[in-house]
């Protein structure tokens, strides 16, 4: 950046410089009669002349006496006063032309060019004056001089090249007219294509418009011009070949006009910039060697002495650095220059921690400095964080983050910066920042940790998963050990995740590690231990090992007495077990540290609100809101508001009180929205108010919108079920408040449960509603609302009973005892009962009314009885007639096992006689078949005889005994084999038989082939 406020300086150094003084191009015509070192002056109204010797010219006054006795023409006037300029006589120089204004004589022809060069030229030295002149007011008076002076000229001739070219130098330098100056030059170049001042002054308006390229373009026009022109020339050509970042060509640029021009004070910076930024050690000696050299030839140039300071900002020679700078600062009108010298001087001071003096010059450079120089911003933004003052510091930030986007020191700054505030647009911009940082350098452990910070309130996951990529970077590649504010955070996102064992963990190991830290800084670590053990009480506390939470909270207690948190927590947890005189005085203990703690008076508050004691408690919310402090707090506008709602609930209740009540809720609820217009428990609010006053769909789209936006809040899940009770959806309530038992409630509320029984008596569903009751009663056994519902279902159960004449005995004794149970619990309430929750007289009411039911028991008992008695006569019959029936099945069955065990038993008989009788009849038939053999169709039906036929129907009864004869009738018979063959082959079996005659044996013949196939198949059926 040094390096491109330098270049930029010369740039428009070397352009008006190159653009030509107008003193040598004045224009004005050769004297009337001149020899080489002198001008004549004609004497009036003579021939003669007085001849002035250049070398011994006479004083300025003596002069202009001569030139005023004689009447001279004003040319001759110029051409006196331009040798006076050029021999440095700037005084007499001055003195001749504003005479010649006056006394010169105008009687020849073509006087008004001479007068317009003689305004012209008086008007160029006083820019040339004016740029120079440090003090402002006379700066402005000479610009001041030189515009009416031009404004003179105008009106003699306007469109004189040499005159436009002088009013187009002064335009440029007034800076604010460069489009006047460009036009000027432009009508030049029209009249004249190579006119070397206007290509000049069209290259320095197009390089400072950042169109280098046809910055270039005038330059190398105006040297083919003229190969002759100064070194400047070359000069603003390197300064182009820069900017399109053509370096080895910029470098010979700077060259060549060092050649032309050894002194060249910008070519030398020129070089000296080139090679500085090769920040190789032989290049930065050149560098600075050749900016040596500069300074030795104009030792005021403040780009020479920016550079300089520069230089011995990173050799710490911090006075040196001052003492530049601050010459630099006086020797310039440049604005651009004064900030790079502010600059130098701030970073020398903020290096040194004098913060005062520096935020003062980077206050100064910000004022000075272009819009492309954001360095001054980056210095003051550190300024203002140093003096805490984190909305300016911010703006400071963004404008450098504005010119470089991805800057990475910059995003990770205002990441941090915004990650502090309030506001969650700037929260999210934080994050935004963060990420690319870490995507940029994933290994910078300071972003990853405050990317954590910033998603803990949002993004638990992400959070952790931004700790554990710290953690891993500080163990692997820092090879550090892990901080213990780091694994005390760790631990408190899962604590807050309901990962109670990793919280544990994560405590226990931030508690290690600021021990064993301790030794090197006792206080800060100390701290850290106290921070960490009251989250370890806290998840104790949510593990339900209290006496562990209480013994943590006592110790922090004893050493650090005025930690108020410990005290509100030892009350809330004697407060959970029902101990609220105990939780009283906890919280009056953390009143006596701080008697204003909003949080004390809070909890005093509502344990006057859970004993339904509604004025104390309002007088506790209302202390709060009066002090100044807390006088917009939230949570006591939301618990006053709490306090009027309740209020609604009670029930003797006028309509005006309640009218009033329900606006002041109202109004509340209305103040927190303002207040804070994303508040959902003030919508939540806001919805019961416009349940009370019977705005029940407005109400449910309320209460809908709120569980839209989170489901987190156990009210809003109630009040959608209440809404769904008061429109009789029962079932949708139903389901609604079970819900809501299951996800907000580890155990039995009973509220909730009373809400539920309602729905359910609602509905119709008396015994769901009885159980219901009863699981409330079992919790909280005392409650006089919980015994009056309990009796009320019993009641009902019970007259559903009796009036019910299928209902037997024991259900109707049952009802009789419930009766007599709810009767009892009515009186009892109708005497001793919270006269706040409900009337007694209702309790009595019902008593009665179970007093008349009991009065007509005993009749629907005797009904029941009769009914009961018929019935078990009924069902003795029927079981008499049923033991009748099993008798008879039985004896028949009896029989009928006798009858086939005798047939059984004749069968085997017969059998046996079967056996005996054929023994002699098998052996034969044994030796026939052995016969022959030689015969390959073996016997047709014809020749089968008689006994055969026998043979066959004894094997049919008995196929055990057969098995023997089967095998060997197989072996001998192929012909039988052939006739006992396979299924599909019978009909053409059939075919080949002769037709059977009367009275032959093929009946018999059928039957062996029924009896063969399955002697044959059975093989394969095995």
């Amino acid at each position: 950046n040094l390096g491109l406020a330098a270049e930029q300086r010369g740039s428009s150094d070397s352009c008006s410089e190159a653009s030509g003084s107008p003193v040598p191009q004045s224009g004005a015509p050769p004297a009337a009669a001149m020899s080489r070192g002198s001008i004549e002056i004609p004497l009036r109204d003579t021939d003669e002349v007085i001849e002035l010797d250049f070398d011994q010219l006479p004083e300025g006054d003596e002069v202009i006496s001569i030139l005023k006795q004689e009447h001279t023409q004003l040319h001759i006037w110029i051409a006196l006063a331009l040798e006076y300029y050029k021999q440095g006589k700037t005084e007499d120089f001055v003195k001749l032309l504003e005479a010649a204004r006056i006394d010169g004589n105008l009687d020849y022809r073509d006087h008004e060019k001479d007068q317009m060069t003689c305004l012209d030229t008086l008007a160029a030295y006083y820019v040339q004056q004016a740029r120079k002149e440090k003090n402002k007011d006379i700066k402005k008076e000479l610009i001041t001089q030189a515009t009416l002076l031009y404004t003179m000229a105008d009106k003699i001739i306007m469109y004189d090249q040499n005159h436009l070219l002088g009013r187009a130098c002064f335009c440029l330098l007034e800076g604010d007219k460069m489009d006047q100056a460009d036009a000027q030059f432009h009508f030049v170049l029209n009249q004249s294509p190579n006119n070397i001042p206007a290509l000049l002054g069209k290259a320095c308006i197009s390089f400072n418009k950042k169109d280098y390229r046809g910055a270039l373009a005038y330059y190398k026009k105006a040297l083919r011009t003229n190969p002759g022109c100064p070194a400047e020339v070359r000069l603003g050509m390197g300064h182009c070949f820069v900017r399109l970042n053509k370096l080895e060509k910029a470098r010979l640029a700077f060259g060549r006009a060092l050649e032309l021009n050894s002194k060249c004070v910008g070519a030398l910076v020129g070089l000296a910039v080139l090679e500085l930024n090769n920040k190789e050690a032989d290049s930065i000696k050149n560098g600075v060697q050749l900016l040596s050299r500069a300074y030795t030839i104009d030792p005021s140039n403040p780009m020479v002495l920016n550079h300089l300071a520069n230089h011995f900002f990173f050799k710490k020679d911090y006075s040196k650095v001052q003492h530049l700078a601050l010459h630099a600062f006086h020797n310039t009108e440049v604005e651009a220059m004064q900030a790079e010298s502010c600059y130098q001087l701030a970073r020398s001071f903020h290096v040194q921690e004098d913060y005062d003096q520096a935020f003062q010059y980077y206050y100064q450079a910000t004022q000075f400095a272009s819009a492309s120089f954001v360095l001054p911003f980056f210095g003051l933004g550190q300024m203002y964080i140093y003096r805490g003052d984190r909305e300016n510091a911010s703006q400071c930030f963004e404008k450098v983050l504005k010119a470089y986007p991805n800057n990475y020191e910059t995003m990770k700054i205002l990441g941090s910066l915004y990650a502090a505030s309030d506001d969650q647009e700037k929260r999210d911009t934080a994050k935004s920042h963060l990420k690319k940082v870490t995507e940029q350098y994933p290994d910078d452990v300071e972003a990853w940790i405050e990317l954590a910070q910033i998603l803990e309130q949002t993004d638990i996951q992400n959070a952790l998963s931004a700790y554990g990529t710290a953690t891993r970077i500080l163990q692997e590649k820092v090879q550090a050990d892990v901080p213990p504010e780091i694994l005390n955070n760790v631990g408190a996102l899962h604590f807050r995740l309901g990962n109670l064992g990793e919280a544990k963990k994560y405590f226990l190991a931030s508690l290690d590690r600021a021990k064993a830290e301790a030794e090197h800084d006792e206080h800060y670590y100390n701290a850290i231990s106290v921070t960490t053990s009251y989250n370890l009480a806290r998840l104790y506390e949510a593990m339900c090992e209290f006496h562990e939470a209480e013994k943590l909270y006592k110790n922090i207690l004893r050493e650090h007495p005025n930690y108020v948190d410990c005290y509100l927590r030892l009350g809330a947890m004697a407060r959970d077990k029902g101990n609220f005189y105990e939780a009283s005085d906890w919280f009056k203990e953390a009143l006596q540290i701080n008697q204003d703690h909003p949080d004390a008076w809070s909890l005093i508050g509502n344990l006057h609100v859970a004993k339904q004691e509604w004025g104390p408690g309002q007088k506790k919310f209302e202390r709060i809101l009066k002090q100044p402090s807390t006088q917009n707090d939230t949570y006591s506008m939301l618990a006053l508001g709490n306090v009027w709602l309740q209020t609604l609930h009670q029930p003797t209740r006028d309509r005006e009180k309640e009218k009033r009540h329900q606006d002041r809720a109202l109004a509340i609820y209305k103040q927190v929205l303002r207040n804070d217009a994303k508040n959902l428990y003030a919508a939540n609010g806001i919805g019961a108010v416009l349940a009370h006053k019977g705005y029940v769909r407005e109400a449910r789209d309320v209460f809908a919108q709120v569980r839209e936006a989170t489901a987190d809040i156990s009210d809003v899940w109630l009040n959608l079920a209440h809404i769904y009770v008061e429109q009789k959806q029962y079932i949708s309530a139903v389901q609604m408040y079970e819900n809501c038992l299951r996800k907000f409630y580890k155990h039995q509320n009973t509220e909730v449960l009373l809400y539920l029984a309602r729905a359910l008596f609602k509905c119709g569903k008396l015994e769901e509603c009885k159980q219901i009751l009863l699981k409330a009663r079992h919790v909280a056994p005392s409650d006089t609302v919980l015994m009056f519902n309990v009796a009320l279902v019993l009641q009902r159960l019970a007259t559903s009973v009796l009036k019910n004449e299928k209902s037997n005995l024991k259900e109707v004794l049952n009802a009789v005892k419930e009766l007599e149970l709810a009767h009892r619990s009515f009186n009892y309430l109708s005497k001793v009962g919270d006269k706040m929750r409900f009337d007694l007289a209702l309790a009595g009411t019902e008593a009665r009314q179970c007093s008349d039911l009991l009065s007509q028991a005993q009749y629907h008992v005797a009904r029941a009885r009769k009914q009961d008695e018929e019935e078990k006569e009924l069902r003795a019959k029927q079981e008499q007639e049923k033991e009748l029936l099993r008798q008879r099945l039985q004896r028949e069955q009896e029989e009928k096992r006798s009858k086939e065990q005798e047939e059984q038993k004749k069968l085997l008989e017969q059998r046996a006689q079967y056996m005996e009788k054929t023994k002699n009849l098998l052996s034969f038939t044994a030796g026939e078949m052995d016969g022959p053999k030689e015969k390959k169709k073996g016997g047709g039906g014809g020749r089968r005889s008689k006994k055969a036929g026998d043979f066959e129907e004894f094997v049919n009864d008995d196929s055990d005994e057969d098995l023997p004869i089967k095998k060997k009738r197989k072996k001998k018979g192929s012909g039988s084999e052939q006739e006992g063959g396979e299924e599909n082959g019978e009909k053409k079996k059939k075919k080949r038989r002769r037709k059977p005659q009367k009275g032959d044996i093929g009946s018999d013949d059928g039957d062996e082939d029924a009896a063969g196939k399955p002697k044959k198949r059975q093989p394969r059926e095995r």
